[in-house]
């Protein structure tokens, strides 16, 4: 028979399947490396610190600018339904719920993935792609404790503490626009924001699902840079899959978490 034949079809399904089992094991196996040599990061705290500046502190521009103006398009489109039915001061509540259990740790996420992550992806490929990476072998040094293992908890510490901020500039870009150019009642604005969120249901969720949406983002940069051809084509392949897997990942953990935590409150 021809290759072209329906065989042919399942055998690429089957070779595309084992595959990805193959990567998911490696990735596995790879995080377990990780976890084990994270003893580098917390004995040479200042390799975490600099990578949590390199993940976090140069990505506050795209998330403080993209968390202002998520907030104030929340401000237009909830004022301009909620008009609708005369509830204009439940504003607030409508954009801080929005933000602090959804949108702020997802589009923070999405947004660490594209800036953070690929750069961290891009770096280690870099260093194996110019045979650094070897050379660390070489010298005995380990290069997952060395290299992977800061990058990794420079990202989880980071992601929390960004879409922190990205929903706290929300919140502002919402209060500029209702309070400020459409007249809401600035009280009621905050008052029945404070009222209606809930430590437990609201905020301790947007802080769960940041830190899981931050351990994934890592495990993908991480394992994706470690695990790329030392080409440039391998690299550019690598970085492109990190940014896409990773945000797969993340909307994907977002749909378990949600149900997860709605099933937990009783919401």
């Amino acid at each position: 028979m021809n290759g072209s034949g329906p065989f042919d079809l399942v055998a690429r399904v089957g070779a595309w399947a084992i595959d990805a089992v193959r990567r998911i094991g490696a990735a596995t196996l790879f995080m377990l490396r990780v976890l084990f040599a994270s003893g580098t990061s917390i004995a040479r705290p200042a390799l975490t610190v600099r990578e949590v500046y390199f993940a976090g502190a140069l990505s506050l521009v795209i998330i403080m600018v993209s968390g202002l103006f998520v907030g104030m398009v929340l401000g237009l489109q909830g004022y301009d339904t909620l008009q609708t039915y005369g509830s204009e001061e439940k504003l607030g509540v409508l954009v801080a719920l929005s933000l602090v259990r959804e949108l702020g740790p997802v589009v923070a996420a999405l947004l660490f993935a594209s800036r953070a992550g690929s750069a961290i992806t891009a770096e280690i490929g870099l260093m194996k792609a110019t045979d650094q990476i070897v050379a660390m072998e070489m010298m005995a040094v380990d290069p997952v404790a060395r290299v992977v293992a800061p990058r990794f908890w420079g990202a989880v510490l980071s992601m929390p503490l960004l879409a922190a901020l990205f929903s706290a500039l929300g919140i502002f870009g919402a209060y500029v626009v209702g309070v400020r150019l459409l007249g809401v009642d600035d009280g009621a604005f905050w008052s029945q924001m404070q009222a209606a969120v809930d430590f437990r249901q609201d905020i301790l969720n947007g802080v769960v699902k940041s830190i899981v949406f931050g351990i994934g983002i890592a495990a993908v940069a991480t394992f994706e840079g470690f695990d790329a051809p030392p080409t440039a084509e391998g690299v550019s392949r690598a970085t492109t899959r990190t940014v896409v897997h990773s945000s797969l990942l993340v909307l994907a953990l977002d749909l378990v978490l949600t149900g997860f935590m709605m099933q937990m409150w009783g919401d």
